[in-house]
């Protein structure tokens, strides 16, 4: 599927929405660790939540590493770099989608810290590519990259290792599910690496949209078992139907999902599908195509 349909698809889904108020509220800076902070961007919609949140990790008074700055806007920027007062030394992204990249240029601009990322696309360039392992640190705070495509095949997830801290960007989120959009979007892939952060014995994770998480063994089985259940689910409609298109399937699966979020909905059914046909459970001559019609194998 072409961006501009992409786009398109999730226009609805993207309309903003008032701010919230407290500690997500855009500009507020909250203290989740002596060496993690946290800022949320103006940017609240049904895809972002209250928006998407901006992190400088680091000690007071030392060097910080800024993580997802998030769309770029002025207001949030500025106040990035107000709030790391000289100290951000590195500018880091868990991916480069819309919500999370497109601040990182100017807050390097008003900072002078260089950019770090998987690779470039979608008008983001990193100053350095980072991949599985690469390490980035400030003072005594270690940032660990682990490559976890499934929501995007660039995605990093990024581990302050003697806090046992994830920062998932949009690989886990709180208050929601993450969208999983062919062809980019891989299902077997985010499934596997879910698996495996459930293997990290992990003490929180700060997500990229939503409160810190604090019981993440449980939030990550809950995702898994979420998705296992819908696999199941969109199995079974298949063998059902004989056989049928993601619109079809949706419709019998999704009864109760808000118009609004079905363009979600479409590309989930559409990435399981792909999933199960890898494994040889259904089948189709036009997998990359969301309007395909597909069999049961």
């Amino acid at each position: 599927m072409v961006d501009a349909e992409r786009t398109a698809a999730f226009a609805a889904a993207v309309a903003p929405q008032p701010p919230r108020t407290g500690e997500l509220a855009p500009g507020v800076v909250t203290v989740l660790t002596p060496r993690i902070r946290r800022i949320v961007a103006p940017n609240p919609c049904l895809m972002t939540g209250p928006g998407t949140n901006t992190y400088l990790i680091g000690r007071p008074g030392g060097d910080l590493v800024a993580l997802d700055p998030g769309p770029d806007t002025a207001e949030h920027l500025d106040r990035i770099a107000e709030v790391g007062a000289g100290r951000i030394t590195t500018i880091v992204v868990t991916h480069t989608h819309q919500d999370h990249s497109p601040g990182a240029p100017g807050l390097s601009e008003r900072t002078g810290a260089p950019l770090v990322g998987f690779d470039a696309r979608d008008g983001f360039t990193p100053d350095i590519a980072a991949g599985e392992g690469h390490v980035v640190a400030a003072g005594d705070a270690r940032l660990v990259a682990l490559h976890t495509p499934g929501h995007a095949s660039n995605h990093l997830c990024w581990l302050l290792e003697d806090e046992q801290t994830l920062f998932s960007g949009d690989h886990v989120m709180d208050g929601s599910t993450v969208v999983i959009a062919p062809p980019d979007g891989d299902m077997a892939a985010y499934l596997a690496q879910l698996e495996r952060l459930r293997s990290l014995g992990l003490r929180a994770i700060a997500p990229g949209h939503g409160l810190l998480i604090t019981d993440p063994d449980a939030r990550l089985d809950g995702y898994l078992t979420h998705r296992r259940e819908r696999e199941q689910q969109v199995v079974a409609t298949l063998r059902r139907l004989g056989t049928a298109t993601v619109e079809e399937i949706v419709a019998v699966i999704y009864t109760e999902t808000p118009e609004a979020l079905l363009p979600v909905a479409r590309y989930s059914v559409w990435a399981h599908l792909r999933k199960l046909a890898a494994e040889g459970r259904a089948a189709t001559d036009a997998a990359d195509e969301v309007t395909a019609t597909w069999t049961a194998a």
